[in-house]
């Protein structure tokens, strides 16, 4: 009997994956999770639990956290990727990670198919298989939601039949989670104009008086909290764990798909909104003018890129270089305020603020240059406004 490979989370679309290979084309089926912040240990004993249930031949976990953390999140925090300005990539950047995790099981394994669950009107058929094919060229693609061009009703029906009991109302938002944010899609992110209720969000307002942090960044990364200093990672699981309980990180983030679509998706991430706040206010104050004005266009092509699959892309690597080197002098303590559904940046301490110059106070002090050093500027650098004036008024 051929091995398959699937990618399995315990929802909906990988658990109809599992039947369908195992009842339709006869496969012996193995599966695996690849954890990026979106489970916990016990999450994870009940999806391998579940996934025995369905007749898997084997079921592991894999939690590449740390790894997903130094190839990707990193470098969105250096950037600061907002896409659209809205939306920080919050599962979009780990299906990458997640399908070359799945394909080096394959090899391991030696098996013939790799099967996912995506459909064929979204970004992430597109991010599993340009990395499948990139990586194991020799290993077939199965997508059965994709080929038979399934609906929700149709995969939970054929569960039911096959003894798997998936009730619709479990089925009514697609929840996917990790480190980085949650994304939310339901019927009401189909349309144009319909907000998501506030119960499909899976984190709910518990606190409303106001709490204050202290994120210190070293070198443009996180690497203390409160005065605590621990590992980006355990620090951005902390900011998670305290700015989610004020229900902050909420939007709706619409965006051209890969397909060439648009395609409206609701999200919620604490952690990344209030760290890419932070660490972009501190840049404010430690980068110069054009440092700043370049990171924007690379942050902004560098989300782009990792949203639509191309991480081999060579230009990535180029970004991440430059990325990297803008960091040097972001280091400092961010202090923030967070409240219900919001939270204030209220300013920075470092060592590298340019504001501490001898040279002036804005909109106070000129203490390098006089008054008429200020004119002589101002008429110089208008020289130009005056030529193109005065050869076309």
């Amino acid at each position: 009997m051929e091995k398959v490979v699937v990618a399995y989370s315990g929802g909906l679309d990988t658990s109809y994956c599992v039947k369908y290979l195992q009842n339709e084309l006869n496969l012996e089926v193995h599966s695996v999770l690849v954890n990026t912040g979106g489970f916990s240990s016990e999450e994870l004993k009940i999806v391998e639990a579940k996934a025995y249930d369905m007749g898997v031949k084997s079921h592991t976990n894999h939690s590449i956290l740390d790894g997903y953390y130094e190839k990707a999140i990193k470098f969105m925090v250096y950037g600061n990727v907002l896409k659209n300005n809205t939306y920080p990539l919050s599962v979009s950047a780990e299906r990458v990670f997640q399908a070359i995790e799945v394909v080096e099981y394959a090899k391991k394994i030696n098996a013939k198919y790799i099967a996912h669950g995506s459909t064929g009107a979204g970004n992430d058929q597109v991010r599993f298989d340009m990395i499948f094919q990139t990586l194991a060229p020799d290993i077939e693609i199965i997508s059965p939601i994709r080929d038979l061009k399934l609906s929700r009703k149709e995969e939970i029906d054929y569960l039911k039949k096959h003894g798997v009991d998936y009730p619709w109302s479990q089925a009514k938002y697609s929840i996917n989670k990790g480190i980085w944010g949650t994304s939310i899609g339901g019927v009401e992110t189909l349309t144009s104009h319909q907000a998501l209720p506030e119960e499909a969000y899976p984190s709910q307002l518990e606190k409303t008086g106001p709490t204050d942090l202290k994120l210190h960044f070293e070198k443009g990364q996180l690497v203390g909290v409160n005065g605590e200093m621990d590992t980006p990672v355990n620090n951005i699981l902390k900011v998670e764990a305290i700015a989610s309980k004020y229900a902050i990180g909420r939007d709706i983030h619409v965006g051209d798909t890969i397909v060439g679509i648009k395609g409206r998706v609701g999200f919620e991430a604490a952690a990344a909104t209030v760290i890419i706040k932070a660490h972009h206010l501190l840049e404010k104050h430690v980068l110069s003018k054009w440092q700043q004005n370049l990171k924007e266009g690379l942050g902004s092509t560098y989300g782009m890129l990792l949203h639509d699959g191309q991480y081999f892309e060579p230009a990535m690597r180029d970004i991440e270089a430059y990325l990297e080197n803008s960091q040097k002098t972001v280091t400092g303590e961010v202090f923030v305020t967070l409240k219900p559904y919001h939270f204030s940046l209220n300013g920075i301490e470092s060592k590298h603020d340019l504001m501490k110059s001898k040279f002036g106070e804005y909109g106070e002090t000129n203490k390098a240059w006089s008054a008429e050093d200020a004119k002589g500027f101002i008429k110089i650098l208008g020289t130009a406004n005056k030529i193109y004036h005065s050869v076309n008024s």
